[in-house]
């Protein structure tokens, strides 16, 4: 598998793309049993998917009960890991066992630097007090490495609003990049600071710590408590090595290893280009888990690249990522 953990992030085009995922699909028809366990049960025929349209989406859901990923004979020679869902109380969590932790950390390193190129130069400051609290976020390793590549000494976490970090964030001309959870980030508006050269990037999340929001209503809250033009959100989750990030006209963009496209959220089995239901998400960094994920979460998918997210299926339980009422 080696040669797709170079393959898949060398993308050129959609063709490249599409000749990837139907590889991938073969190969987790052959070797990961819960896929091709779920690929049986919907009676498909490998070799008749010759087309992304073809290939079946495996349901989120699995992560929470199945030990979903390739078994292969050289998977001992990896550096293996095993990220896990912050999860709600009484309800289980998602465990996402990752093969070889170099392909999550070249998906992460090169998403953020294809949106934000100039981080290393950044503070970069990671404002997740939940996710500090608790082992096997994915999302804190992410941002842990990033602050290490950066190159500004004061770049850190940060549990609390302290007088040091308001200071930096209202007060210092240098760029910085201050990641946030969602409630974190409603305590520091409410403080009234205005943030000097500092890109804002909310990840989601209340943890009960308040009422949910649509994502538009947050925004303006924190854009007015802020006074800055635009604050930007990660798309990301247990299950996915890979993150797609809110541009300036409020939609989110993939890198090029990772598509977005639409189900009818009452037939798994149809799936679209573009147009409004549920997400499916192809995300090729999952080359040892799996590459084709039918999310829980509601999108307009504009392109294969770009998608709004809309909301939660009705039937989806409560989680940490992005969680937006609908």
């Amino acid at each position: 598998m080696t040669v797709y953990e170079n393959k898949i992030f060398n993308i050129q085009s959609r063709i490249d793309f599409e000749k990837t995922s139907l590889e991938l699909f073969q190969i987790h028809f052959k070797h990961n049993v819960i896929y091709k366990d779920y690929c049986t049960s919907l009676k498909i025929n490998p070799l008749k998917v010759n087309k992304i349209d073809d290939i079946p989406f495996l349901p989120i859901q699995f992560f929470k009960s199945h030990d979903v990923r390739l078994k292969l004979e050289n998977s001992d020679n990896y550096k293996k890991i095993t990220f896990t869902s912050s999860g709600t109380t009484g309800f289980e969590t998602s465990k996402h066992h990752v093969n070889n932790i170099e392909v999550y950390k070249k998906s992460f390193r090169k998403g953020f630097e294809k949106f934000y190129p100039s981080y290393k130069n950044a503070i970069i400051i990671g404002l997740l007090p939940s996710y500090l609290d608790r082992e096997g976020s994915s999302l804190i390793y992410m941002v842990n490495d990033l602050i290490n590549h950066s190159e500004q000494k004061e770049s850190c976490f940060s549990k609390k609003l302290t007088h040091e970090l308001k200071k930096l964030l209202s007060e210092d001309d240098r760029p910085k990049i201050l990641i946030g959870v969602t409630f974190a980030l409603l305590d520091l508006a409410e403080e009234g600071l205005e943030l000097k050269n500092t890109t804002v990037i909310e990840t989601g999340g209340m943890k009960g710590m308040r009422k949910e929001m649509v994502r538009e209503e947050l925004h303006e809250i924190l854009k007015t408590g802020f006074n800055v033009d635009h604050i930007s959100s990660e798309y990301g989750m247990t299950e996915l090595l890979s993150q797609a990030y809110m541009n300036n006209e409020n939609i989110f963009e993939s890198p090029e290893w990772m598509n977005f496209r639409v189900r009818n959220s009452t037939d798994p089995l149809t799936h679209f280009k573009n147009g409004k239901g549920a997400l499916n998400v192809i995300d090729l960094a999952n080359i040892y888990s799996c590459p084709f994920i039918a999310t829980d979460d509601l999108a307009e998918v504009i392109d294969s690249n770009k998608a709004k997210i809309l909301g939660r299926l009705d039937h989806s339980q409560i989680r940490g990522c992005n969680l937006i009422s609908f």
